[in-house]
């Protein structure tokens, strides 16, 4: 997976399955765009993935998941309970703000 921060006045972190980068999903009324520029980060172990996560969460960072890689770390975390999952064109998204 793909995990990139981005600093602004609270980090925010984004999380997504490597191979959704750069796709662009609609479905309804609903569009997920996976950019380069936004998801494009530093490719990740689960592991290490979780220890940035974990450590980003003590931060009151913002979180952003795509993927269900992703959306079973956000889960894992303790960031998603499932019932916060978005679904379009049959991928989740989650976000989590503090």
């Amino acid at each position: 997976m793909l995990v990139k921060i981005h600093e602004a006045y609270r980090k925010i972190v984004a999380v997504c399955d490597t191979e959704l980068l750069g796709k662009k999903f609609e479905q309804d009324n609903m569009q997920l765009d996976v950019k380069r520029d936004f998801y494009g980060g530093t490719e990740m172990s689960e592991e290490d993935a979780l220890k940035l996560i974990t450590k980003a969460k003590k931060e009151d960072a913002c979180f952003n998941f795509v993927g269900k890689n992703s959306i079973n770390l956000a889960i894992k975390s303790g960031l998603c309970d499932g019932k916060s999952i978005l679904i379009i064109q049959g991928v989740p998204h989650c976000l989590f703000l503090f």
